[in-house]
């Protein structure tokens, strides 16, 4: 593994239990391959009624492209990002929580300009693909000024 854990929460905004990628298999400028065992983890902090939802793996993938996003940054501390978008997404199963082997998170950068970027990304569990998809980063965005107004 070329990251652990603990090298990896100090790298994006999650910490503690929702930090839920395990380690870095690959990356290099356009892409991660990242491992995860946290689904299968009782005290997951996005299981709602004791079941953790397949389109929670998007929230795996975000995290994924917070840390591609990072270490192609190089940044010294992490930046905040918002998932600005999810399109073309196909989930073909409807929990992780009963997937016993690990997850492998695979995200593609497509676009980036420094400010926004757009990912591909994928979620398998052995050569079964759960969740596929497009989504849009925004980083570094401030509050919208007269939002509430």
């Amino acid at each position: 593994m070329l990251i652990e854990r603990a090298a990896i929460a100090e790298r994006i905004p999650h910490k503690g239990r929702m930090c839920l990628l395990d380690g870095v298999l690959a990356w290099d400028a356009g892409s991660i391959r990242c491992m995860a065992t946290s689904h299968r983890d009782p005290d997951n902090p996005l299981r709602h009624r004791d079941r953790l939802a397949a389109l929670c793996g998007i929230e795996y993938a975000a995290q994924a492209m917070a840390l591609h996003g990072a270490l192609c940054g190089a940044v010294a501390t992490p930046r905040a990002g918002y998932l600005a978008g999810v399109r073309d997404c196909v989930c073909r199963i409807a929990r992780l929580d009963l997937l016993e082997a690990d997850l492998l998170i695979e995200a593609r950068r497509i676009f980036d300009d420094g400010r926004h970027s757009l990912y591909e990304f994928a979620l398998h569990c052995n050569e079964l693909e759960l969740l596929s998809g497009r989504a849009a980063v925004v980083l570094d965005a401030g509050p919208l000024e007269g939002a509430l107004n």
